[in-house]
């Protein structure tokens, strides 16, 4: 059995090395996917089991401000009708801390 060049062992090393790479990169991806699904739970779960109205109605309000501007896709804006349009048990601004309760 011949022995590997030096240059072929370097382009074997390569090529190990753009795989785990790529390994390292969908590991990497996978885990600011499940970030993000977790804050959005979060935010949800809050939105709609908050009894501090005051904290629920000001992420409401936040979103409603923030997300027109962050949503560039149309079908991306489609999937958060319900939270872009006040609900009418929703607080507003105007009775945060008015002692209305969600």
């Amino acid at each position: 059995m011949a022995r590997k060049t030096i240059s072929e062992r370097l382009a074997q090393l390569e090529v190990q090395r753009k795989t785990l790479q790529i390994r390292l990169s969908k590991q990497e991806r996978a885990i600011d996917t499940r970030r993000k699904v977790l804050i959005g739970a979060l935010v949800l779960h809050r939105l709609g089991h908050d009894r501090d109205v005051q904290f629920a109605g000001g992420i409401a309000e936040w979103l409603r401000r923030e997300l027109p501007k962050f949503l560039t896709r149309e079908g991306d804006r489609d999937l958060f009708d319900d939270l872009l349009k006040p609900q009418a048990n929703e607080p507003t601004i105007g009775n945060i801390g008015s002692g209305s309760a969600v």
